[in-house]
């Protein structure tokens, strides 16, 4: 048998990648039970689905979720809700510690962008921490910091002790993102892969929707209270994810790199349809770790990806690391952190409307993204992916142009106000039914298992830095913006 590194969502083809090899190899004996497509093939069955087909029987059938794969991957990605609460949060939390602390726009640009810069750290040292402690210990350490940063912002007497929080936080945000599709992808049935490795991401738009939702409860409390309820609130769910990580299962890919063959077995054959998947993937996992032993654990595997990438693996490399680059440039982030500001500047002054408003856009980005999940293993990454980029280009150049157009505009007309609101809940909406789950999706399940958590980790950073980036050219665009002022009136 060969490797097949344990990756592919439904992927008939399943390819190994070792060292020096030229092309993939096609090993499809396995797979007569897995059904969909690997990004730009065409849909195929093998051996006994073929023949069924020539009799004209449907070989298409609907596979149950495995009740505790789906358990182990919604407790792994319980974090990315931590993650989307911060983000969410934030966003109307802003508005009153600008007023209460008289903060300057470039101290606000500072704390919103602190979060995301400090990720870069978790996103680099996640990949080898998953390795040395465990995937699920992994889970728990983001919990943690992101239970300290939430005490942190709480209860901050200064700015410079608010700052605090979002750069510890920041580093949870790095292990969280790396690690919630990982483990998803590495105890998941083949079949059901793509929908549970896609959770991080729903999670992460559940997370913004609850931010919101907070924003616009508490924003009627006092403002020197009501921020700190809104970013202290984080806290509790900390505490429960880590409690409840610990009930999950380790990693089986995980625990036969540390030679412990009888509980993978056991985890395997409590996550698989049959035993006799249960068997294939164990076979497979195995092969995979004995590839990847001796000269390609820790830094032959970095040097493998960075130094001496074979033609698979670089073709790996380009896709996951576009995917990425291109997930952060397209601005959502930015949109969703500032959306308050979007709307004030189509014209709604009141506070609690704006946090109301971006609650309607909450909503509308979690129920994509369920729409997502739901039918990536059905419909195949490529077709929701093309959708949403195509979707986010319309809509972003729909917002530019009716913010363009209230800008230059006395009167503010209804109409583009109501184009501006719609366009901003359009972009988030497409953005979740493309760009945002198939990015984590395709980056963990396209690597081999040997190279699945550095692999994964490099990804994720790049996926860090560019929204650093992003942030950084927000603050100089901000600064510019006050000195052009200055010039104008003396």
């Amino acid at each position: 048998m060969q490797d097949s590194s344990d990756l592919g969502e439904n992927n008939l083809h399943c390819y190994h990648l070792l060292p020096g090899s030229d092309s993939p190899a096609e090993t499809d004996q396995k797979n007569e039970r897995r059904e969909g497509t690997w990004p730009g093939q065409a849909t195929a069955e093998v051996g006994s689905q073929k023949q069924r087909a020539s009799e004209g029987v449907s070989v298409q059938r609907k596979v149950p979720l495995n009740r505790y794969a789906l358990a182990g991957a919604i407790l792994a990605s319980t974090n990315s809700i931590l993650l989307g609460y911060d983000i969410g949060v934030m966003s109307g939390a802003v508005i009153y510690i600008r007023e209460n602390m008289k903060i300057t726009s470039t101290q606000v640009e500072i704390l919103v962008g602190s979060l995301n810069i400090c990720s870069l750290i978790g996103s680099l040292a996640s990949g080898k921490t998953a390795d040395y402690i465990g995937r699920r210990y992994t889970i728990v350490l983001a919990a943690s910091t992101f239970l300290l940063g939430a005490i942190l912002m709480g209860l901050a007497p200064s700015f410079s002790f608010l700052l605090a929080g979002p750069l510890v936080a920041g580093i949870g945000v790095g292990y969280s993102l790396m690690i919630g599709p990982v483990y998803s992808a590495e105890i998941s049935p083949t079949v059901t892969r793509g929908f549970l490795t896609s959770l991080p991401e729903v999670f992460i738009s559940v997370g913004i929707l609850l931010g919101y939702v907070s924003n616009y409860t508490l924003s009627g409390l006092p403002h020197d209270i009501n921020w700190r309820l809104m970013l202290g609130l984080a806290a509790l769910p900390a505490v429960a994810v880590a409690l409840g990580v610990l009930a999950m299962p380790e990693s089986p890919r995980w625990l036969v790199m540390k030679g412990l063959y009888s509980e993978a077995k056991k985890i395997l054959i409590r996550t698989s349809q049959t035993k006799e998947e249960a068997e294939s993937r164990f076979e497979e996992i195995a092969e995979a770790n004995a590839a990847s032993s001796g000269n390609w654990h820790g830094q032959g595997v970095w040097r493998e990806l960075l130094l001496n990438p074979s033609r698979p693996v670089r073709r790996i490399l380009i896709a996951a690391i576009g995917l990425n680059f291109f997930m952060q440039a397209s601005g959502n982030d930015a949109l969703v952190y500032y959306s308050p500001e979007v709307f004030r500047d189509a014209g709604i002054q009141n506070h609690q409307q704006l946090v109301g408003v971006t609650v309607i856009m909450g909503i509308a980005k979690t129920t994509f993204v369920l729409i997502s999940a739901l039918f990536s293993d059905k419909l195949g990454r490529r077709p929701l992916l093309l959708l949403g980029s195509v979707g986010m280009a319309i809509s972003l150049a729909t917002l530019g142009m009716g913010s363009k157009f209230l800008e230059c505009s006395d009167s503010k007309p209804e109409w583009a106000m109501a184009m501006s609101v719609v366009a901003a809940c359009a972009t988030v909406s497409f953005f979740s039914v493309g760009l945002g789950p198939i990015t984590w999706v395709y980056s963990s399940e396209i690597f081999p298992s040997r190279l699945r958590a550095q692999g994964s980790s490099l990804v994720i950073s790049v996926n860090r830095n560019t929204v650093s980036w992003h942030s950084f050219l927000l603050l100089l665009s901000a600064r510019n913006e006050r000195q052009e002022l200055r010039r104008d009136w003396g």
